[in-house]
């Protein structure tokens, strides 16, 4: 099967009470996480969070964009194309 590169658009809500995804606004998946915005913790959580929904490994889940911001770019490798990222993510 071929690998995809699929780059999705999130904004994240850091020191949630626990991380979960929290829907989507104006396109964009919006993800709470359980962890602060300190020394890339929240970044590293959300990698964790993505890759463990989404079964790849975290290898294959990188911040591309925003690594300092709420709103991120994400990359993704893996089989999956964007409609079923989205779909895995959301439960659509």
């Amino acid at each position: 099967m071929k690998r995809e590169m699929v780059r999705l658009a999130v904004q994240v809500v850091p020191n949630a009470r626990k991380s979960e995804v929290a829907g989507e606004v104006e396109g964009v998946i919006r993800i709470r996480l359980q962890a602060l915005p300190i020394e890339g913790r929240a970044n590293e959580e959300l990698v964790r969070m993505l890759a463990k929904l989404l079964g790849v490994s975290k290898a294959s889940v990188e911040v591309v964009q925003g690594q300092t911001g709420r709103r991120k770019l994400v990359e993704i490798r893996s089989n999956m194309d964007l409609d079923s990222v989205r779909k895995m993510l959301l439960g659509d």
